[in-house]
């Protein structure tokens, strides 16, 4: 399959050129979560079988000359928030134990038509309440660099499973970062689109105003493939263009004043070599960046704690400690500090749409930190004690408080081989353009990547 053998367009032209068969990448998919899932954790339930029927069946339908476009055969892992029908979505938690879904999400319905072949459902942080996937009836995804260390969260098992080759992506949710911290904490590829450009009916909600569903990729490329799908429109090749002459808005003050070391290496040698291939990096700042974390929570937990009132109220013990802690902190949020933090959305939104004003993107580092040890409550940075789930949350949230579209492309590693991570923030509703940018940009981050 020549030298991108692990990406869904090298892939389908794999397949389209009958150089393998999608029953043996899927059957070399099943060995990898055979080999592994035991140690990393990743799956919470495995369809061999199904998978084995649904790649049979894409391979006759492209040998007659009926390939449904570039995802038809495509090993593919869910997030085990989103509906599958006749199976459980546990949430990751024992409060769904006895959950069956009676019908597939709208995702799902659009991967089938596609021609996926889903091969099964991924691990995550309880309800995708946490950054670090720790907090799970199922136990904690680890990564598959370093099985001391987290893959990131909320979507760590789905990010495990493209990593350690389970699948050709995931398709993971994203309410503070839950698609893009776990993408650059394992060098992938994680977009989230702009809010409500795909539906998330049929997944289950953790705060109804910031969730968004997206893919967990090794291309840019992939994530404009599996994007297209979800959306419910035909396959799109948006024109490549070089990076030169893009003009990017790096923002700064907040968003660099607590890096670990490494990641911040890795970024400014990132911003070099973008400045090299002719991209115009200039300074912008969010004024009131100071206010994201307030205005994230009291919306984020007033909603998740709407949510479960009902299990909060009746059946406590069955959710994990962190989590219910969390959801009960969302109980006591006044109605006024809900207003005001919608009202603080609306400032910061402007705020972001302003920063883009002239910028083709905005650029960040996607996660503060490299993977932490599981179990770590803190990580040291400038020589204070910081609290692990902040410093993971901290670069992300924002765009699922003002719902930009944002992606994070893989752009270095620490001397340790972590991944670090950049991230490129979008105008609304502008998911195609992002993505452009995205491809063009992707190529001078970092040429050598764990991917």
């Amino acid at each position: 399959m020549g030298a991108e053998p692990h990406t869904i367009a090298g892939l389908a032209r794999a397949l389209a050129a009958r150089e393998v068969t999608s029953e043996l990448v899927t059957e070399q998919c099943l060995q990898a979560i055979s080999a592994r899932n035991s140690e990393l954790n990743a799956f919470i339930r495995v369809f061999a079988d199904q998978a084995r029927d649904e790649a049979r069946q894409a391979d006759a339908e492209i040998a007659a000359g009926r390939s449904r476009g570039p995802l038809h055969g495509a090993p593919i892992s869910l997030k085990d928030l989103i509906d599958v029908h006749g199976v459980p979505t546990t949430a990751a938690s024992r409060v769904r134990a006895k959950h069956v879904a009676q019908s597939d999400a709208t995702v799902v319905e659009r991967l089938r038509r596609a021609g996926a072949v889903l091969v099964g459902k991924t691990n995550l942080h309880e309800f995708a309440f946490g950054t670090t996937n720790e907090d799970s009836a199922f136990g904690p995804a680890r990564h598959p660099l370093d099985p001391s260390r987290s893959p990131g969260g909320s979507s760590g098992g789905s990010a495990a499973s493209v990593l350690a080759h389970m699948a050709y992506a995931s398709i993971g949710t994203d309410t503070g970062g839950s698609i893009r911290i776990p993408s650059a904490a394992c060098g992938l590829v994680g977009f989230k689109p702009t809010f409500g450009a795909v539906p998330v009916d049929g997944v289950v909600p953790l705060s109804t105003t910031m969730d968004h569903v997206g893919p967990l990729c090794r291309s840019v490329e992939d994530a404009q493939i599996v994007f297209d799908v979800l959306r419910g429109a035909a396959p799109s090749a948006p024109p490549v263009g070089g990076a030169r002459g893009l003009r990017l808005g790096r923002l700064r003050d907040y968003f660099m004043a607590r890096l670990d070391s490494a990641v911040a290496a890795a970024f400014d040698a990132a911003c070099a070599r973008l400045r090299e291939a002719g991209v115009d990096l200039v300074d912008v700042s969010i004024p009131h960046a100071g206010d994201i974390a307030t205005v994230y929570l009291h919306i984020g937990l007033s909603e998740a704690a709407a949510y479960h009132a009902a299990t909060l109220e009746h059946r406590p013990d069955e959710y994990t400690p962190n989590v219910r802690l969390r959801l009960e902190m969302g109980r006591y949020i006044l109605a006024e500090d809900y207003l005001r933090a919608l009202r603080g959305r609306e400032i910061l939104t402007a705020e972001v749409d302003a920063a883009l004003g002239g910028c083709d993107g905005l650029l960040l580092p996607a996660l503060a930190i490299p993977a932490p040890k599981i179990g770590a409550e803190t990580v040291r940075i400038d020589g204070a004690d910081e609290p692990v789930r902040n410093m993971m949350l901290r670069l992300t949230q924002l765009f699922n408080i003002t719902r930009h579209p944002a992606i994070t492309v893989p752009c270095g590693v620490t001397a340790d081989g972590l991944p670090v991570g950049a991230q490129v923030v979008g105008r609304r509703s502008a998911d195609a353009e992002l993505l452009a940018v995205a491809r063009a940009l992707e190529p001078c981050f970092e040429p050598e990547t764990v991917r």
